[in-house]
């Protein structure tokens, strides 16, 4: 007899990345209703069919137990009832621990999430990272109106005063915040510090107002000190048209509102299309912003302006907190603040707890690499062995328990060139001046020269000079050189027939400059105003052994400009007379401001150019400079006297230039 026929036999091979379930599931569906059950039964218990509430759970639990970190949101209460979101992190059974406080419009949810990752230090930036690991609770706070807190949201709102007629202000808010802080975190040692940099830099300068007692440290970095006088939108009363981009980014939403669209990949070309800054304005629908329209209701350093000036209010204060003043100097943003608050409050400063610290970085280089500046570099990673060697000493001094002062000299300052840091008493460093005088031939001598004379260029509008080498992409553009158009070689500049270079024989020496330049001009234009950029040039060797690529380069050390109409002073424009010699010589504050720079390893001499001046800093010859655009719709001429009247070397400081258009 035959046996009986054989049942037919389903095989299935397992696929790359299948589980078990999915192959017992192909034997399931072909093994015959005996085991339709068991199969449904299986796959219930797995999960695999959808629940009768769906397929999110009411609330999902982490498997964080490995985690070597706590990570917590609260909403703060401020005095007049509103929550300020806030995210706390630390280490996980941190006891005694001093509070280290960023208040931010940048999200703090996002600032205090960097990476998924079970190790707290892989959540944060490496320079929170080191807080981390040093035994600080970290707290990022939304400030008032932004993300995830409550309230209106008013850019850079005034202290409490005639500019703002409310009860609370960021100097409330933050003491507010310490005051739960201390109560709450059961953990810390009630000692807070606050640092942040840029508008978070201007949050820990205000918390320094009326501070709370709980408050033992403070890290401005590259903040936001006063507006007008070069911090981010005006320079020399020259508005910058590409800080659009950030207002539209940080007012047009309560997050983050994104990028302003360009109908041009070059913001030369979109700048030069628009017309005027009023024009560019109602092309973007940007007049709904109220602080764009603020900007343009003053333009003059009027009191709106001066009623918040940081540099003047902090002044006025007792200097009870232990301050960390941190200045980049290749800042492009923020160049002013940081030297003008700390010069400012170590006037009034027995007890002598004002630092300040320079480093050779663009705007928040000091959180990053410091290890070069576009094509630049450095003989080591000048950020961190600032972060190791002074922010973190500076620290632990005034928050750790039973901790004295860290022993930090007034200044700390990065002296490029010998690239080397370098103690000092005070800043500037010496008062000391170097005087130079514009020669005939576009010389440039320590001697005045034996006659007067005169040198004459053609400003043309259709044509304007970049502030930085094209194509110019917008500030937060992919492609963007935004962070190091300071270091930007002036070459392609100093080639153009309406810019006047002056320059120094070959230096035979090194030269130190410390503090910013100051250039005397004396000029006559065919308009009745005019932009006057003044820069101090570097100039490499023509061959240059060390980095042949950089031969001849043309470095600016220091450079900004000055709008003819506020010669007479920031608070009261007046037009220039066609044809009649002006811009005599003036006290300094009244200069184009230029950059502070800590000692300069190198040469200092200075020229005029369709409004520049020029330098050099180590054996080599200078040359280069770049004027800014024009303010009519003609082509101008204008002229430069040389006097026996020097350029002179000695100020204070700014950041950016202008964009291309003039503000109208």
């Amino acid at each position: 007899m035959l046996p009986p026929p054989a049942k037919p036999c389903h095989h299935r091979l397992r696929k790359d990345g299948e589980d078990d379930d999915a192959v017992q599931g192909f034997h399931d569906d072909h093994a015959g209703p005996a085991r339709d059950v068991r199969a449904l039964d299986r796959r219930r218990a797995k999960g695999k069919d959808p629940a009768p509430g769906g397929d999110i759970p009411a609330k999902f639990v982490p498997a964080n137990a490995s985690f070597d970190f706590d990570r917590r949101e609260v909403d703060i209460p401020m005095r007049d009832g509103v929550t300020l979101h806030a995210v706390i992190v630390q280490r996980k059974g941190l006891t005694d621990a001093p509070i280290l406080l960023q208040r931010t419009p940048y999200n703090a949810d996002s600032v205090a999430s960097r990476s998924s990752s079970s190790s707290g230090a892989m959540n944060l930036r490496a320079s929170d990272a080191m807080f981390f690991d040093a035994g600080y609770i970290r707290v990022f706070e939304d400030v008032r109106g932004k993300n995830g807190s409550n309230g209106a949201y008013i850019n850079e709102r005034p202290l409490i005063g005639p500019l703002n007629k409310t009860k609370v202000d960021h100097s409330t808010d933050a003491y507010d915040t310490i005051d739960w802080l201390v109560k709450n975190l059961k953990n810390s040692n009630g000692r807070v510090g606050i640092i942040g940099g840029s508008y978070d830099g201007m949050m820990a300068a205000m918390a320094l107002v009326n501070p709370h007692p709980a408050l033992k440290a403070s890290v401005p970095i590259n903040p936001v000190i006063n507006t007008w006088k070069g911090d981010d939108d005006f320079h020399g009363g020259a508005f910058r048209q590409v800080g659009y981009d950030y207002y539209y980014s940080q007012d047009a939403a309560k997050g983050e509102a994104g990028d302003l669209w360009r109908d041009a990949y070059d913001d030369y070309d979109t700048f030069l299309r628009a017309g005027s800054a009023s024009d560019f304005v109602k092309s973007r629908g940007l007049g709904q912003l109220p602080f764009v329209d603020r900007m343009h209701d003053h333009p003059t350093y009027d009191s709106f302006w001066q009623g918040q000036a940081l540099e003047t209010i902090l002044p006025k204060q007792p200097q009870t907190v232990q301050t960390l003043w941190v200045a980049s100097q290749w800042d492009q943003e923020d160049i002013y603040g940081a030297v003008a608050a700390y010069e400012a409050v170590s006037k009034v400063d027995p007890n002598h707890v004002n630092h300040l610290a320079l480093g050779p970085w663009a705007h928040g280089g000091a959180n990053g690499d410091g290890s070069t500046s576009g094509a630049i570099r450095f003989d080591a990673d000048t950020a961190l062995w600032f972060r190791k060697n002074v922010l973190l000493p500076f620290l632990d001094g005034a928050l750790k328990t039973g901790a004295t002062p860290a022993p930090l000299a007034p200044v700390t300052a990065f002296q490029t060139g010998t690239n080397q840091w370098q103690t000092l008493a005070g800043w500037p460093s010496s008062t000391a001046t170097q005087k130079l005088y514009f020669q005939p031939a576009s010389g440039l001598a320590p001697t005045a020269p034996t006659q007067d004379g005169r040198d004459d260029y053609v400003s043309d509008p259709a044509k304007p000079i970049p502030y930085r080498l094209r194509p110019i992409r917008p500030t937060y553009a992919t492609g963007s050189t935004w962070r190091q158009w300071l270091v930007d070689d002036q070459r392609p500049f100093s080639d153009r027939t309406d810019v006047l270079t002056y320059q120094t024989p070959p230096l035979t020496s090194a030269v130190a400059i410390a503090g910013a330049p100051v250039a005397d001009l004396i000029a006559s234009t065919t308009g009745t105003d005019g932009d006057f950029v003044v820069k101090l040039i570097d100039v490499y060797p023509a061959e240059y052994s060390d980095k042949p690529d950089m031969g001849g380069y043309q470095l600016a050390v220091s450079m900004d400009i000055l709008r003819g109409r506020y010669r007479d002073g920031f608070d009261k424009p007046t037009p220039i007379v066609a044809g009649q010699p002006a811009l005599p010589r003036r006290p300094a504050q009244r200069q184009p401001r230029l950059p502070p720079r800590p000692p300069h390893h190198g040469a200092g001499p200075v020229e005029p150019g369709s409004r520049s001046t020029i330098a050099t800093r180590r054996p080599m010859s200078p040359t280069s400079s770049t004027p800014s655009p024009p303010t009519t719709a003609r082509r101008r001429s204008a002229s430069f006297t040389r006097r026996r009247r020097p350029a002179r070397s000695n100020c204070r400081s700014p950041r950016r230039n202008e964009e291309m258009t003039p503000c109208s």
